[in-house]
């Protein structure tokens, strides 16, 4: 159950997160205490709050009377003492242990014994910062998005001593204060810090490659995946040496698992100062007269007038109506019962990438003049696709391919022979991270899935996405990687490898 309403909230710390939780709680209906040592920051978090609640108001979102009364129930306060009858105590201060770890012995000697104790860290241990405590089963953590007011997404973190009615009561709340709550066990990066890493180490990786430049990247995420920012824009958004220090995190809390492993592109990135947007240059220069670069787009190419769809072309059939709604005639034809199928245009062949490069597919099947697809969140809709062609295909093959794609209304970009593209090695490693998320406890699919969407504004969770481009596949592609680069970081998880052998999906 929620806490009633009459509950006082204090939110310690009144920077940009606490003072957008305080916002959420008291628009809720909660008498909130702001409290932080300094009286510049209330104000400022104060005077923050009341400036969202008019953008609101402007909007037509929020009326006058509920804006007043969302500022009444604001209280300032710079002494904990007099706070001492709050009934859950949420700090957002800085992500230190110890500090953090003083500050709840303070709270559990201060607050009633039935008030809950709750850490917005993002990547600090439930379980150690409440080790310290005589009553650890009162502490969790009310893991809240930034802008807190406006990201629905709120982490239900449980340390390995926290009571089940306590997760459970602020999970309730949560969903009372408007937000996507989702349960989580305490572990490194918790669901979205943790599943999220392969967004960023994976478009590192392809560049680091030199397989493509950072705008063509971002925009196969953007365009073809459906991401409401390519890596690269979101890197350069965050900061890098907020997104470095996570990934260090996460890398160094699972004790140097290799799947976390920080790129040494954005290390160097943070050496040179380049933050991103703060600092005026990351991947991209920021400034008045500063032009963004552009995504590589090939040139027009002349359209064949039919085509040959042998087999099944799997998630990518919805190409076949574009190009017969673009006047292409496509005739079909039966493929080889247990084999992916491909189009044949002119004397190219078009087959959806499985994770291995164009050149290893030639090699091991015989193949010439082979053009491998990306994958897209949508066939149907997408305005663009991502192409790589290897090594031996012949100019007048590629540009046949490329040219009656474009006639289909597709705008085509080509990224060098990299195994999996970037869209499907990305893909498959964030449905990879949230099956062993599930598998290690951390959370259910259905939560794993809510926390993309909801905290990073995925377009799909990747498990449901697995389950749309098929566990099996999914497994293979991350197979077809490991061979490739014989690192541990592609391993395929357990749950996968299980979930493909007997046909299973994430999702019944």
């Amino acid at each position: 159950m929620a806490l009633d309403k009459n509950v006082k909230v204090l939110v310690i710390g009144a920077g940009a997160m606490g003072a957008g939780i305080a916002h959420v709680a008291a628009l809720a209906g909660h008498p909130v205490y702001l409290y932080d040592t300094r009286t510049e920051a209330i104000d400022k978090g104060l005077g923050g709050i009341a400036q969202d609640l008019d953008f609101l108001v402007s909007k037509g979102k929020l009326d006058s009377a509920a804006r007043e009364a969302t500022m009444a129930r604001l209280t300032a306060v710079t002494d904990l003492d007099a706070a001492s009858d709050a009934g859950l105590a949420i700090e957002a201060i800085v992500e230190n242990l110890d500090i953090k770890q003083k500050l709840f012995l303070q709270l559990e000697s201060l607050l009633g014994d039935e008030a809950i104790l709750a850490s917005n860290t993002s990547s600090l241990s439930i379980t150690a910062m409440g080790a310290v405590l005589a009553r650890p089963e009162r502490l969790a953590g009310l893991h809240f998005f930034n802008p807190a007011p406006r990201m629905k997404l709120v982490e239900i973190v449980s340390g390995l001593a926290t009571d089940r009615a306590v997760a459970n009561t602020l999970y309730a709340t949560a969903k009372a204060w408007g937000k996507v709550a989702v349960h989580a066990k305490s572990t490194p990066g918790f669901i979205v810090n943790r599943v999220a890493r392969p967004f960023y180490a994976e478009a590192l990786r392809v560049l680091n490659e030199c397989a493509a430049e950072p705008a063509t990247i971002d925009a196969a995420m953007r365009e073809c995946c459906g991401f409401p920012m390519g890596p690269f824009e979101l890197m350069d958004l965050i900061g890098h040496d907020v997104n470095y220090a996570v990934t260090r995190s996460v890398f160094d809390a699972y004790f140097g698992d290799k799947r976390f492993t920080p790129s040494l592109i954005q290390q160097d990135l943070v050496l040179a100062g380049r933050l991103g947007r703060k600092s005026g240059r990351g991947f991209y220069a920021y400034g008045a007269d500063v032009a963004k670069p552009v995504a590589r787009t090939e040139a027009p190419a002349t359209a064949e007038r039919s085509v040959t769809a042998v087999g099944s072309l799997g998630v990518a059939e919805p190409l076949l109506a574009k190009l017969e709604a673009a006047g292409v005639a496509v005739t079909r034809k039966a493929g080889p019962a247990d084999a992916a199928g491909w189009l044949e245009i002119g004397r190219g062949r078009l087959m959806l990438s499985d994770g291995r490069t164009a050149a290893r597919r030639t090699a091991e099947e015989g193949l010439s003049n082979l053009v491998l697809l990306d994958l897209c969140l949508d066939y149907a809709t997408t305005p663009r696709v991502v192409l790589s062609r290897a090594d031996h295909c012949g100019l007048g093959a590629w540009h046949a391919v490329v040219g009656t794609l474009q006639q289909a209304g597709l705008t085509v970009s080509r990224i060098d022979d990299v195994a999996g593209l970037i869209g499907l090695r990305t893909v498959a490693m964030l449905a990879n991270e949230g099956a062993d998320a599930v598998l290690q406890g951390i959370g259910s699919a259905a939560d794993i899935d809510l926390a993309m969407r909801f905290g990073t504004n995925y377009p799909k969770g990747p498990l449901s996405w697995a389950d749309q481009i098929g566990v099996r596949f999914v497994a293979r592609v991350l197979h077809n990687l490991r061979e490739h680069y014989g690192e541990e970081r592609y391993r395929v998880s357990p749950l996968i490898l299980r979930k493909s052998h007997n046909g299973d999906s994430f999702h019944e």
